[in-house]
């Protein structure tokens, strides 16, 4: 047994618990990686984290960009610049400071952010849908102590932001 933030647990449940979340992120890879496959020739997996994190703060600068994707902001500069040649993304001066520029989607990236949600979506629903009733609902409960545990924010039920797709801002420590 291992006392563990004032629980103890088991060393073999740990071990079960965590082959069950690795053979689960493989599906989830696959999933992720299917729902990307109609957009490969227009980007990139991490020009698509770029394309999300936009669609969630809407207007960033160049800093935050950078933030939100963990990178330097020369790479974030990078990335800006190849999406917006491609039309899915565009600078604007900031009406705050004129020295520094606000990037936001345009209607092409926030389709590919769309369309690419809706198939990952889908895909889920289809493999959820073959699941027991009551297994679906421990997977939501299972799921939400995950998140908890990994400090991962609730998401809404309803709304632009039902379905993420993550790599948002890291909740501090």
């Amino acid at each position: 047994m291992i006392e563990r933030g004032g629980r103890t647990s088991n060393m073999a449940d740990v071990d079960a618990v965590t082959r069950a979340v690795l053979t689960a992120s493989r599906v989830l890879v696959g999933v992720s990686a299917r729902s990307l496959a109609a957009v490969e020739d227009t980007v990139t997996l991490p020009q698509f984290r770029l394309l999300v994190a936009l669609s969630t703060h809407s207007d960033a600068n160049l800093s935050t960009v950078a933030d939100l994707l963990g990178v330097n902001p020369s790479t974030a500069m990078r990335m800006i610049d190849r999406l917006t040649a491609a039309g899915l993304t565009e600078r604007r001066a900031n009406p705050a400071n004129r020295r520094e520029s606000l990037i936001q989607l345009t209607e092409d990236g926030g389709r590919i952010v769309d369309e690419v949600t809706a198939r990952r979506r889908e895909e889920i629903a289809s493999i959820v849908s073959r699941m027991d009733p009551a297994q679906g609902q421990a997977l939501v409960e299972a799921l939400t102590a995950f998140a908890t545990a990994a400090d991962e924010p609730a998401v809404p039920a309803v709304g632009p932001d039902a379905y993420p797709l993550g790599w948002t801002e890291p909740t501090p420590r």
